[in-house]
């Protein structure tokens, strides 16, 4: 976009006069105000905006206010910004592609009267589609989704509709959601959503404010409709005008629900899909299942970095520009787009995909010669878009036809394929692509398009239907070509009786203006005057020469100017034919394009895992209640493409009733961050199908990636930083199972060191007793790790089931000279204690700061409850006291301490009387003081 900032320098001129202006100044104040629609006005070789919206683009477009012009005068003035045509572009996918703060529209005519004749959202770009995607491709099928929330005492039942309108789908699901609304937010990533309809009472209850966060999380504009939209009402009769088939499985469907039918019903008005008749029979509809793919909320896409950002340095810096390697026209990119959203939770069908992937990577020569024959398929999905929506000429039929004709290369190079996964291959591609290739599907198509296109003008970049296709056609250009003859010989006539050389001095030209005509150079023109005057009709006098005609050529130019006419309209009728034609295929080239960008996705996958330094390998996939998550010489895909990294690679063992919940302790810097998402990005790799950074890689298949990972302020919403964390966690609490994977980095420290302490200590506990999900849990609490040593007498069952697990990142500091070295190795066992200090050394902190920080840390060490007093010291007032229990006692002295502090908080004191209430204090303490005989550190508290 930074390319187009400059053209505020060679802005189109607003040229209007007084009287446009004013019609136009009486129009524009009568057009009810939408804070979130900008409006273009089209003037034909450039657009205009005013008002709010000229500010709004001149602030935010041209970078400056400059740009503003004024129309009319005085109090009536509004402020005004021409755009040109590549700028209009430009704003337009901004708005529709990148933001979903603003809606788009476009009118047209002139004076006073003007008319809406676009309209566009994020959600619905339908209108738009020439402009956006004219010279660009289409990277994601947007979606727009519905949902209708009904609030009930166990919760909120939730109503969804979507609608995919590149794809042609419509979806419908219902299920209860906890008060974090973590289910809608899991559906609106998985299913990519942009835009989404609430009516508007939900809008303004209670509530729903943290619905709002959730649509505000996920980067999704919300569109408010009125409750009476929401109506299922005659939706059956609507939908089976929409979906291919019989209305009876659509009814079926449609009658399990409660209230997501209503969603959908908001939805096709809001669409308006009834009003377009290409829409009709070309819907499909279906159920989407919550269940069915890994549940990703957008902390945790954004955690892992998933999916592209404006902010990346490089393509490498996301998941999705790693793996994009992909080259069909846009059809690889969206299937990969949406892989990435929807990871697989069957085993079978992640295996399948790995098979495919491994038989590519093993056969470097096909991945090759696929790779190249899909180089030069196109966009199968949006020609059918564009032939369906009645869009296309014959431009998108010869497009659709090449990529037909190369599919014979594609099938004979995965004939050549003799591998172990040779039947999967023959089942997956070879079958289909035999079935869709015979007489009865494409070669029909081929030959439809070889008898009816003038294959041989392609050359030339024209479209045209060929003459020997049709015999009113054929006839017209026989017509066209006589009199073409005849104009020639007339021209060789007229130069033999004015005695010029034909083409050199007596030139035939054709214009729009007076047809066909002669030509002479001015220099010629006084050795013919009187022959002109006498025999000709002159008709213009330039630099370029004289033009003149006499009866004949009027005639003949007149007759063939006809014909041409007749033949443009014949074509016209006959590309109508072919369109229509070619729009009977539609199924089968939806298919074909399923295919075609599957195969080319999992080309990606093998080029990735091939081609990298140390290639990926193939992970070993169990169900989720099998196996553990063993990931050996683990690395992160996107930190080891960085040309400046050299990746130390790890280990991560996550065992069930050993180590299935880790805590991590160690340094800043020291690579715990990197450590913990590598393991989610490792799984949700392995889930959508793909090779793994790894050594060695098996893994128990997880049903949802819950990521806590560096919660940033978000001021403008009222959220702090720590509310931000708090309201993460809040999910993982609720959304949570013993399938999940959670990661969790530094929690707590948005507020102060008890507090986050405290939090963190109980969510730990939490999960450890009560989720039991496979964890991943980065701290700076180094007391956090009592945790591993807590004794398990009260609870017997908990430590066999899950097991607590204490890791470290190492890091070495010399001796003498105090530098601290990051080894980003995670071994196992607790750290015993903080970098920080070091860490501000590297940044270049000043020596008198650093100095004064180790003094100070020093001293609070030395007078922390971990320090224990010794007689001699005790003797010294104020002076250092020296710790003197080490680490392991620490830690069941803290495991001890919680259990008194848990069961203190369990006594029911609002139902006992103070005596009895003293009288279990009293036995509690007796028995903390009995288990301190042998602890030093629990000494201190009597």
């Amino acid at each position: 976009m930074e390319d187009n900032f400059e053209e505020q320098n060679k802005l189109p001129e607003l040229k209007l006069d007084a009287k446009q202006a004013q019609g136009f100044l009486s129009f524009f104040k009568a057009i009810p105000h939408d804070p979130r629609a900008v409006r273009f006005f089209d003037r034909r070789d450039y657009y205009t905006a005013h008002g709010e919206n000229a500010t709004f683009i001149a602030k935010t477009y041209y970078h400056t206010t400059t740009s503003l012009r004024q129309l009319g005068s005085g109090s009536d003035a509004l402020s005004s910004v021409t755009i040109s045509k590549n700028m209009f572009e430009t704003i337009t996918r901004d708005l529709l592609l990148e933001r979903t703060d603003h809606t788009l529209e476009l009118y047209e005519g002139s004076g006073s009267n003007w008319r809406l004749v676009k309209s566009g959202t994020p959600g619905n770009l339908g209108s738009f589609e020439d402009v956006l995607f004219a010279n660009n491709e289409m990277q994601d099928s947007p979606v727009v989704v519905a949902l209708s929330p009904n609030f009930r005492e166990n919760g909120c039942t939730v109503g969804l509709g979507y609608i995919d309108l590149t794809k042609r789908v419509l979806g419908l699901a219902e299920f209860l959601d906890d008060s974090q609304f973590t289910n809608v937010e899991s559906a609106l990533v998985a299913l990519g959503c942009k835009e989404c309809l609430l009516p508007v009472e939900s809008v303004k209850s209670s509530e729903s404010r943290t619905l709002h966060d959730a649509l505000t999380r996920c980067g999704v504009m919300l569109t408010e409709r009125k409750k009476t939209e929401f109506k299922a009402r005659d939706l059956v009769e609507d939908l089976g005008r929409l979906v291919k088939g019989s209305k009876e499985p659509v009814r079926d469907l449609i009658s399990v629900f409660e209230f997501a039918p209503g969603a959908l019903g908001a939805l096709l008005s809001y669409a308006e899909l009834l009003v377009d008749d290409s829409n009709y029979g070309n819907y499909t509809i279906c159920r989407y299942n919550l269940d069915s793919y890994m549940r990703l909320d957008f902390a945790a896409m954004r955690a892992l970095n998933v999916l592209e950002s404006k902010t990346d340095a490089n393509k490498n810096f996301s998941l999705f520009g790693l793996m994009n390697r992909t080259c069909t026209a846009g059809m690889g990119k969206r299937l990969l787009h949406m892989w990435l959203k929807q990871p697989l939770l069957d085993v079978k069908e992640i295996n399948s995909r790995l098979d495919l992937v491994q038989a590519f990577v093993e056969d470097a020569a096909l991945c090759q010669d696929l790779r190249q024959h899909l180089k030069r398929i196109s966009d199968v999905e949006r020609l059918m878009h564009n032939l369906e929506k009645k869009r296309a000429g014959l431009q998108h039929i010869v497009k659709l036809y090449q990529t037909s004709i190369r599919l014979p290369y594609i099938k004979s190079a995965l004939e050549h394929y003799e591998g172990q996964f040779s039947s999967l291959i023959k089942d997956r591609y070879l079958d289909p692509l035999e079935c869709w290739t015979d007489d009865d599907h494409l070669n029909k198509f081929i030959g439809l398009v070889e008898a009816s296109v003038d294959l041989d003008q392609l050359e030339n970049g024209e479209y045209m239907i060929s003459s020997s296709y049709d015999s009113a056609l054929s006839a017209l250009k026989d017509e066209q070509e006589s009199l073409e003859r005849q104009i020639h010989n007339l021209h060789q006539q007229t130069a033999n009786e004015l005695d010029l050389p034909l083409d050199k001095a007596l030139k035939l030209d054709r214009g729009t203006q007076f047809g066909h005509v002669f030509r002479i150079t001015k220099k010629e023109e006084p050795k013919i005057r009187k022959k002109l005057t006498t025999q000709f009709i002159v008709l213009e006098t330039r630099k370029d020469g004289v033009k003149f005609t006499n009866t004949k050529l009027k005639k003949l130019g007149d007759q063939y100017q006809k014909k041409l006419e007749e033949y443009k309209n014949c074509q016209k009728e006959l590309v109508d034919r072919v369109v229509q034609t070619a729009a009977t295929f539609s199924e089968v080239f939806g298919s074909l394009a399923g295919l075609l960008s599957e195969l080319d996705v999992l080309l990606s996958f093998a080029d990735l895992a091939s081609s990298c330094p140390t290639p990926y390998t193939r992970p070993v996939i169990t169900p989720s209640d099998e196996g553990d998550i063993i990931l050996e010489g683990s690395r992160h895909p996107c930190v080891e493409a960085q040309d400046w990294v050299n990746f130390i690679p790890n280990d991560c063992k996550l065992v069930r009733g050993k180590s299935w919940f880790q805590i991590i302790t160690g340094p800043n810097m020291g690579g715990k961050s990197t450590f913990i998402r590598q393991v989610g990005v490792n799984i949700l790799m392995a889930q959508v199908g793909s090779f793994v950074p790894c050594d060695k890689a098996s893994i128990s298949v997880r049903d949802c990636i819950f990521a806590r990972v560096g919660a940033g302020d978000c001021q403008l919403r009222g959220v702090s930083t720590f509310m931000q964390e708090m309201l993460e966690t809040a999910s993982i609490l609720k959304g949570a199972t013993d399938k999940s994977l959670i990661i969790i980095d530094e929690l707590g420290r948005g507020t102060s060191t008890y507090d986050g302490f405290g939090l963190a200590w109980a969510i730990c506990e939490h999960l450890v007793e009560v989720i039991k999900a496979p964890t991943l849990f980065a701290t700076h609490f180094h007391e956090l790790t009592a945790l591993a040593h807590e004794s398990p007498d009260h609870e017997p069952h908990k430590k066999q089931t899950v097991g607590v697990a204490n890791y470290h990142v190492s890091a070495h500091i010399d001796s003498s000279s105090r530098k601290l070295t990051m080894l980003y190795k995670v071994e196992p066992g607790a750290c015993d204690q903080s970098f920080g200090i070091h860490v501000a050394e590297f940044a270049n902190f000043p020596e008198s700061v650093v100095a004064l920080a180790r003094e100070k840390a020093a001293e609070l060490e030395d007078f922390s409850p971990t320090a224990i007093i010794s007689n001699d010291a005790q003797e010294e007032v104020g002076s250092k006291r020296k710790r003197e229990c080490d680490p392991d006692e620490m830690s069941r002295g803290a495991a001890r301490a919680h259990q008194f502090l848990k069961e203190f908080s369990d006594l029911p004191l609002d139902k006992m009387d103070l005596t009895q209430a003293l009288q279990q204090v009293n036995k509690l303490k007796e028995d903390l003081q009995k288990d301190a005989v042998n602890c030093h550190w629990l000494q201190q508290f009597f």
